[in-house]
């Protein structure tokens, strides 16, 4: 199972809120004067801001970067990057621009500054105009599907494998993979982190600025650490909140932050169990797990269906991920599994499965999951060899047997196409020290992963919360983790030594 965000709002914005058709050509006057003969110059773009379709927000204004579909081919097939932007709050302390997108990867970036901006301090808003982007093949960003009709749970292609399903599950994966190939083969080589590293650059050229700062969780902390490493001389003040370790992507992540999940679920059950008389799952840890899990289990069989909607294991297994996020989502989750016990229609504030973003056209009705499996398939070598699978499907689910069937199954990248890009590197010495923010009880990315990217970016600093949450910063509202990081946007000095909140 792949990240969500921490808290409900969080999973909304970051990760349940992530058919082809050829991509479109740059919006006319889009690119402007040409470097070399023939070469078109994309620093060099007039941005045309207007109403951002789907976000209720009038004040925030939106326009659409061209950008090369292969950055190696400038002059070949050119995609569009939709932005977004809400200027800063006092213009004569304006330091430049704060870019933010969502997690997943899949996840929108658009509508965020309007949600993050009232969480931002007053100092911070006064400095930066804060400027979201959907990343390349998200929603407004020449949106790919792969022919579905509907988004897999959470918007993540994940199947958890049952006694005898292997080859079941390695035939589906095949097929979906083929598919993919079908509805938007044009543009699977080129979903790559790197790549949206890539694009963000020009976004940078394209808005005028010689650096930006940037603002990142989970998925999009990655992001900004692999924009570190391609284009350091551009960083100004990045701040990546819970990174995932872009050396590690994507199948060696998956399967060492299973014992998480496992850790993150009996947290879970010994705080349901000690309310048990308020949610019903079971007076010890041992008999709540059983009880989700069983619930589980049994829509493998037959969706449960209750108040007219079925209920399939993939969307109960989403909304347990969802719930072992964030400590704060233990009641809200232990709530919903009691009335699925009990037989009664549950109350779940969030989409569990991604809905289309309202008012925005042209959007694949899968589009959220077709380039969350893009960008996880292009971003580093998956075993080919379905023996692989079977290995540490007997390893995994040995040692973690409510998580290991589903991480270690096989998925749709062993059969992708072969990318057009390599793995990157975190970038050393190369910029300049970088904030990361992390929670020590992260379920969604371990603590090893910000640990590592700070280590990787020579010169960071990290700090920590000691609680049982994802992307802390700002939404969990720990004043010394929020109070460091707004110093460091203000001022642009990093913490003497890591900061143990």
């Amino acid at each position: 199972m792949t990240h969500c965000a921490g808290t409900s709002r969080r999973v909304l914005l970051a990760a349940f809120a992530i058919a082809a058709c050829l991509a479109p050509a740059a919006p006319a006057g889009a690119v402007g004067t040409a470097g070399a003969v023939g070469t078109p110059d994309f620093s060099r773009q007039e941005l045309r801001w207007g109403d951002c379709a789907g976000t209720g927000d009038p004040a925030l204004r939106c326009a659409e970067v061209a950008v090369p579909l292969d950055h190696r081919r400038p002059r070949g097939r050119t995609i569009t990057t939709a932005i977004s932007r809400l200027p800063a709050t006092d213009p004569s302390r304006r330091r430049g621009v704060l870019l933010t997108t969502g997690g997943g990867p899949g996840g929108p970036g658009v509508p965020l500054p309007s949600s993050l901006a009232p969480m931002l301090s007053p100092e911070v808003r006064a400095r930066y105009d804060l400027i979201g982007f959907d990343i390349r093949f998200v929603e407004r960003s020449t949106p790919i599907g792969c022919g579905r009709t509907v988004e897999e749970p959470g918007g993540y292609w994940v199947r958890t494998a049952t006694p005898g399903s292997f080859p079941a599950d390695a035939a589906e994966a095949r097929a979906y993979a083929r598919d993919c190939v079908r509805a938007a083969g044009w543009a699977l080589p080129y979903a790559t982190t790197a790549n949206a590293a890539r694009d963000m650059d020009v976004i940078r050229a394209a808005l005028g600025e010689e650096k930006i700062s940037y603002l990142g969780g989970s998925y999009a902390g990655m992001l900004g650490a692999v924009f570190a490493a391609l284009f350091p001389e551009r960083v100004d003040r990045f701040v990546l909140d819970s990174p995932v370790n872009p050396e590690a992507a994507w199948r060696p992540y998956e399967l060492a932050r299973t014992p998480a999940f496992e850790a993150g679920t009996a947290a879970f059950a010994t705080w349901a169990a000690e309310h048990d008389a308020v949610y019903g799952l079971g007076g010890t840890a041992r008999e709540v797990t059983d009880t989700v899990a069983g619930l589980i289990r049994r829509a493998a069989t037959a969706p449960v269906v209750v108040t007219g909607h079925a209920w399939t294991s993939g969307e109960l297994g989403a909304l347990l991920v969802a719930g072992i996020y964030d400590e704060r989502s233990f009641g809200l989750i232990a709530a919903a599994f009691g009335d699925l016990a009990a037989g009664r229609e549950p109350y779940v504030p969030f989409p569990v499965r991604p809905l289309p973003p309202a008012g925005v056209p042209g959007v694949p009705a899968d589009n959220h999951t077709a380039a969350n499996i893009a960008y996880r398939c292009g971003d580093g070598p998956w075993p080919r060899d379905p023996r692989d699978y079977r290995r540490d499907l007997a390893s995994y689910s040995a040692r973690y047997p409510l998580f290991g069937p589903a991480n270690a199954n096989i998925t749709p990248c062993a059969f992708w196409p072969r990318v057009k890009d390599e793995p990157v590197r975190l970038p050393a010495g190369r910029a300049p020290g970088v904030l990361v923010t992390a929670a020590l009880r992260d379920v969604a990315v371990p603590i090893a992963n910000s640990r590592a990217v700070a280590a990787g970016i020579r010169g960071s600093r990290t700090v920590t919360i000691d609680a049982h949450t994802h992307a802390p910063y700002p939404a969990f509202g720990d004043a010394c983790l929020n109070g460091q990081v707004d110093a460091f946007l203000t001022t642009g000095t990093l913490p003497p030594a890591d900061v143990a909140c």
